[in-house]
């Protein structure tokens, strides 16, 4: 294995050892297979190539302090890609099986899961394609499961630091009752240009706004969006919106702390009225939101005055962040521990 620098680890691909796969065929799941491989046989015709029956997930492991690793919410990701499958009419994997290879894609890497204080994490990634040669629009006959591991650092380069984010209109980030609410590969590939777009005039993401009406907050780039406002963690409502496994359990943290919770339409006017914001999600958890810039109207929302994450955002980074790494007690019973002997 080579030296890994640990502590100044980005967010991006590096080899591991193997990675696992499953073939639906014939009307049914075959074995797990593992393989040394980074390439996938695909035919040219592939429906995944063609007509976009590709979905994905994300989710990590930790190491913690007492050398066990953590699998973070598992059964949620088997869920929701279950539910992405049903959605463009692909063949969901069966729960039993997706934890098998999570769990097995872990144990076979488990040199590459960061030391406990780097800050890194294992990113682990299902994915999911139709793999039927055929020319016409219909679901495939075939597909393939694969689980892939790599070690990562912080999605952001600012880590937990507040950030510039943007409101523009001229881009929508899926259509209204779309493919917004499963991981598909083509609503990232859609908010490409808007985010790029960010980048280039030097902010971080893009807060979309509702695609039918342009009044209320949306997705915030590839993440979700919360605010706190009047003490309340408030976070969008909508049915294109990714049902984010790391807003879900910020909620039921926050309700842990005695927070009120919200989920519900958003109107743009109401960050004036906001204290604390961030976009979270499983790659980033929670990014602070520094100040939010309304490019069409010119109007500022000021979010962070001293230019620091605000204390309910703080507390429930760091008690989210505890659960996953075992410092904090997991009483929700999210975690998935795999005990290895290296």
């Amino acid at each position: 294995m080579q030296e890994i620098d640990w502590a100044n680890l980005g967010f991006g691909y590096m080899k591991t050892n193997y990675n696992v796969r499953c073939t639906f065929k014939d009307g049914k799941w075959g074995e797990i297979e593992v393989t040394d491989s980074e390439y996938i046989n695909i035919h040219m015709a592939a429906t995944a190539l063609h007509y976009g029956q590709e979905i994905f997930e994300g989710l990590k492991a930790f190491r913690g302090k007492d050398g066990k690793i953590r699998i973070f919410r598992l059964e949620e990701n088997a869920r929701r890609i279950a539910e992405s499958a049903k959605g463009i009419k692909m063949e969901p994997i069966p729960e039993d099986i997706f934890r098998k290879m999570v769990v097995k894609a872990v144990e076979l890497n488990a040199e590459f899961v960061p030391p406990y204080g780097s800050g890194a994490s294992l990113y682990i990634r299902p994915l999911e394609i139709g793999m039927s040669a055929q020319v016409g629009v219909k679901p495939s006959t075939e597909y393939l499961f694969l689980i892939l591991v790599t070690p990562v650092g912080p999605y952001f380069k600012e880590g937990f630091r507040p950030t510039n984010i943007c409101v523009m209109r001229e881009f929508d980030r899926v259509a209204p009752k779309g493919t917004g609410r499963w991981k598909v590969g083509g609503n990232y590939a859609a908010s490409m240009a808007a985010g790029e777009r960010a980048h280039e005039l030097g902010y971080s993401a893009v807060l979309y706004l509702d695609p039918k009406e342009k009044k209320y907050l949306d997705e915030c780039g590839p993440a979700n969006f919360f605010a706190i406002k009047d003490g309340k963690y408030i976070t969008p409502d909508s049915e294109s919106i990714l049902p984010s496994i790391t807003n879900k359990s910020l909620m039921q943290l926050a309700e842990d702390m005695g927070i009120e919770v919200e989920r519900r339409h958003i109107l743009l006017e109401e960050l004036a009225d906001i204290t604390e914001a961030a976009a979270c999600g499983t790659a980033a958890v929670a990014s602070p939101v520094a100040e939010i810039d309304d490019l069409d109207t010119g109007v500022k929302y000021v979010v962070s005055k001293d230019g620091e994450p605000g204390p309910i955002t703080t507390k429930l980074y760091n008690q989210l962040r505890g659960v996953q790494l075992g410092d904090v007690e997991d009483i929700h019973g999210w975690n998935t521990i795999v005990e290895v002997n290296e």
